[in-house]
């Protein structure tokens, strides 16, 4: 589990950092500029993160069927190579689709103006800029990732029915508890994710408001991975129990 953490929280400080510096430095200098390369830069890297976050969640799903359904057969089924192999896969997935949308969207011939009316680059906007018939390329761009994003989403469902049946079965309250309390942040996060990613990119035209649309970016490219620690790490007594110890030693010298 610690191993999926630890790529879950690169992908998240990897999103991050793709939009929410540049983000703050057109703020605070009062500016909207971006390259062409720049942005390509920042489609990529944001799609490459958030899709490989959300891949490894689905992995990390995997890992909670396994551990609640299968106890016996956890270190068969995910060993130390089966997890490497199933992170580099999450990793190596996200990279191709990330390739994939990228390089589809700049092939566009743009002629609509330079400005979009976002904090990043995002797929919905630039397609704005475009002088193709930017919806139905929209569709065709995100048929590929919707696919892959639903069969994980299928996975995960099914996943967590089964898990949910096996808990349900626990005699002891205090095993139920421990199970729901492992398995309810991740449902929490990967929900959040999934709703307003879909709703971002696929809700009918009609519903437009620049201040949806960013709140709605918000929500699952940055809330998500800002989350992600608090819904993991802070579950974990020995890390509690240190930041509590910093805490009141530095209060106690002060």
């Amino acid at each position: 589990m610690f191993f999926f953490l630890l790529n879950l929280a690169l992908s998240a400080l990897g999103s991050i950092c793709t939009t929410v510096p540049k983000a703050m430095h057109n703020s605070l200098w009062d500016t909207r500029d971006i390259s062409c390369a720049g942005c390509a830069a920042q489609l990529f890297l944001s799609f490459f993160f958030i899709s490989a976050e959300y891949f490894l969640l689905t992995v990390m799903c995997y890992d909670r069927y396994v551990s609640i359904c299968k106890p016996l057969h956890y270190g068969t089924l995910l060993g130390s190579r089966a997890c490497a192999h199933m992170a580099a896969a999450a990793w190596a997935i996200g990279f191709l689709n990330a390739l994939m949308l990228m390089a589809n969207t700049f092939s566009l011939p743009f002629c609509k103006g330079n400005a979009l009316g976002h904090f990043f680059c995002e797929i919905p906007q630039i397609l704005k800029l475009s002088c193709a018939k930017s919806y139905l390329r929209e569709l065709r761009l995100l048929a590929v990732s919707a696919c892959l994003f639903s069969g994980s989403f299928v996975f995960i469902v099914f996943s967590y029915v089964q898990i949910f049946r096996t808990v349900l079965r626990i005699p002891s309250e205090q095993g139920r508890h421990k199970a729901f309390s492992t398995c309810l942040p991740h449902l929490a996060v990967v929900s959040l994710f999934t709703t307003t990613a879909v709703f971002s990119h696929l809700k009918p035209p009609l519903i437009f408001s620049p201040s949806l649309d960013v709140t709605l970016s918000v929500l699952y490219s940055v809330v998500p991975p800002a989350l992600n620690p608090l819904f993991y790490s802070l579950r974990n007594q020995e890390l509690k129990a240190a930041v509590w110890k910093l805490m009141t030693g530095y209060f106690h010298k002060h």
